[in-house]
């Protein structure tokens, strides 16, 4: 499902370019495997006869197929040149995009300006005005050329990567654009203001590039398209392997420039800035790996671990102030250990063998594979206990709320606590992830201890600061930041228009969301069952809690937002397969209109979501992605209305 409502950048390129384009990939495009789908979509728009798609249909070889669509393609170019813009507009549909990873490639060249036609376009202008020139200069251009870019080269070897703590400073020397402008010669236009990219910008953060819907970025959505999923700005900077530069618009750039500087000159207009409501905003980090020298004195390493002890100190007596007295003692050792902790982390990344408490023979064994340990976030066990260990929010063994519960966050040494069969449990040693400890984490520098010099807010010993990790960063239904409010029984939290039933941001006192709310009545509800029959007979009146309930599920579930908008008008052809169509807006509005009567009226509505989509897809990505949600409805309905 493509994004509605903007003009495609294709409709900035001229005929005579996208023929060009063609004429160059028809090769690349007819090594698709399993072509079916894309040729009926060429059939579907005119631009392949029947016949000639019912001879291409039986064909039976692999190399006939291709045989068979590469001649498809050189007829179009050849028969119908003037249909070129339909063609690629065709290709370059959503339902055939996931289909097809190298149509995916090719749409992506055409956005960054990389595909190769350009750059010969501008060789053969260069060559041009070198050949009024003399030829031995212009083999001394080319040498300089190559001389730059090896230049080029090494400074970029210097630049910090993925996994440097700190904002690079130096910039790379920008590269020129390899493609034609739409300026006129002598005049200089950065790509950002062609009328190509009014709409989207190619933009790169690490190795990973994607594509910048420059109307999203203000309204703080998920603005960046990688390979078919949405990510935000500070989301799309982890995705990237950039998440400990901490700012996105230093690290996201578009051909090499920062995004920081496209704001600053009003090409890119900025998100709001996001808040929480009820809670104080995290001070800046100021220091969080102080650089310690390995080579110091003994007097240097004296007056080091006496500084730690003395804040150690002065964290202890800022946490007394809200703290009850019978916790002091477990505060304590609490930072007592941090201090201990961060040492041998210190120790071991000086280059001395230091060992800590934990010693496993699993920290002896080398991993040749560190992939599982990447993602942002990792699941983890500790016994019976199950969380999920968001790197970002790590700091150290008692400080930093970084693993969630379906209760609450804890920092690491507080989820060995909740295990009641541990008696000297360890956050190194007690707590799992992939099988493998979190000391052995730490000795690869997967995760990082902070030094308790950090001011950062995860190492924030103010009240504030803490009440703010007891809740989630994002919204729990729509996975994105912003505005949210925060639910007082359960680690969630809302952006007021998606939760239901809809929160007044300035309501006083406490707020329990509806998964709490529902939690809560169940336990005091009568527990007897019911049969289905009586479930779909109900009034909606009566259990309008269970029908925002399922909503929510089901809202929560489509990470892609596949079915929550009008499938008319992202979809082509749909209207022509469905006679019915029905989306979760659709379903919202119905349900906070009074339109359902009865719980049977409200669950149909779904079913007939689930069923135009086994319809309309089959058994292709969207298909399974329907099936899968209409398994986890049918589970939650018969769950909460205990259906015998």
């Amino acid at each position: 499902m493509g994004v509605s409502g903007q003009m495609d950048p294709l409709d900035f390129l001229t005929n005579e370019q996208l023929l060009l384009f063609l004429r160059r990939k028809k090769t690349e495009i007819s090594c698709i495997e399993q072509p079916h789908a894309f040729l009926t979509q060429l059939r579907d728009h005119d631009l392949m006869p029947e016949k000639l798609f019912e001879k291409v249909k039986g064909m039976r070889t692999r190399e006939q197929k291709q045989k068979g669509v590469y001649d498809v393609l050189d007829r179009l170019e050849k028969e119908k040149p003037q249909c070129v813009h339909k063609f690629w507009h065709c290709v370059f549909k959503h339902h055939i995009l996931q289909l097809y990873p190298t149509l995916q490639l090719l749409r992506n060249s055409l956005l960054d300006g990389s595909f190769e036609f350009y750059e010969n376009c501008l060789d053969v202008e260069t060559q041009t005005e070198k050949s009024e020139g003399k030829e031995e200069k212009g083999k001394k251009k080319k040498n300089t050329r190559k001389r730059n870019n090896d230049d080029r080269s090494t400074e970029d070897s210097d630049d910090p990567g993925p996994s440097s703590a700190s904002t690079p400073t130096r910039k790379k020397r920008a590269k020129k654009p390899s493609f034609s402008t739409p300026v006129k010669k002598g005049e200089k236009a950065e790509m950002w203001t062609w009328p190509i990219y009014k709409t989207q910008l190619p933009v790169n953060c690490g190795d990973k590039k994607g594509t910048l819907y420059r109307d999203k970025l203000p309204k703080g959505e998920k603005c960046i398209l990688f390979q078919g999923r949405w990510f935000t700005p500070s989301a799309f900077e982890k995705f990237g392997g950039k998440e400990r530069c901490k700012n996105w618009k230093v690290s996201i750039r578009c051909r090499n420039t920062p995004l920081k500087k496209l704001i600053e000159e009003d090409h890119l207009q900025c998100p709001p800035m996001e808040r929480r409501k009820r809670k104080c905003a995290p001070k800046n980090m100021k220091e969080q790996f102080p650089v310690i020298s390995a080579e110091s004195s003994s007097a240097g390493e004296h007056q080091s671990s006496t500084l730690i002890h003395t804040l150690s100190a002065v964290c202890l007596n800022a946490a007394m102030c809200f703290i009850p007295q019978d916790s002091e003692t477990s505060i304590t050792l609490d930072e007592e250990s941090d201090a201990e902790d961060f040492e041998e982390h210190r120790g071991r990344g000086g280059g001395t063998e230091f060992r800590g408490r934990v010693e496993d023979e699993e920290e002896e064994e080398e991993m040749t594979d560190l992939s599982v340990f990447q993602a942002p976030s990792l699941p983890v066990t500790c016994v019976s206990l199950t969380g999920t260990l968001y790197k970002d929010r790590f700091a150290s063994g008692s400080r930093g709320k970084c693993i969630r519960t379906e209760e609450s966050w804890f920092t690491p040494a507080e989820f060995v606590n909740q295990e009641q069969t541990l008696t000297e449990g360890h956050w190194k040693k007690d707590i799992l992830c992939h099988g493998k400890t979190l000391n052995f984490l730490l000795k690869k520098e997967i995760l990082r201890i902070h030094s308790l010099l950090c001011e950062c807010f995860k190492c924030s010993c103010q009240l504030e600061d803490l009440m703010e990790q007891n809740n989630d960063d994002v919204c729990y239904v729509c996975h994105s930041g912003g505005d949210l409010v925060c639910c007082d029984e359960c680690p969630r939290a809302f952006h007021s228009h998606c939760h239901l039933p809809a929160v007044d941001e300035d309501s006083p006192g406490e707020w329990i969301c509806t998964f709490c709310v529902l939690r809560t009545s169940q336990q005091w509800r009568d527990s007897s069952s019911m049969t289905e029959q009586e479930a779909f007979n109900a009034p909606v009146s009566q259990y309008r809690l269970h029908c925002h309930y399922l909503l929510l599920c089901v809202y929560k579930e489509d990470t892609q937002r596949v079915f929550v908008e009008d499938p008319r008008k992202t979809v082509s052809r749909y209207s022509q397969f469905i006679s019915q169509p029905m989306w979760l807006d659709r379903i919202k509005l119905k349900l906070e209109s009074d339109e359902y009567q009865t719980v049977e009226a409200f669950v149909s509505d779904f079913q007939l979501i689930f069923s135009n989509c086994s319809t309309f897809n089959k058994d292709n990505e969207f298909g399974q992605m329907g099936a899968k949600l209409k398994e986890m409805f049918e589970k939650e309905f018969q769950k909460i209305f205990t259906i015998q």
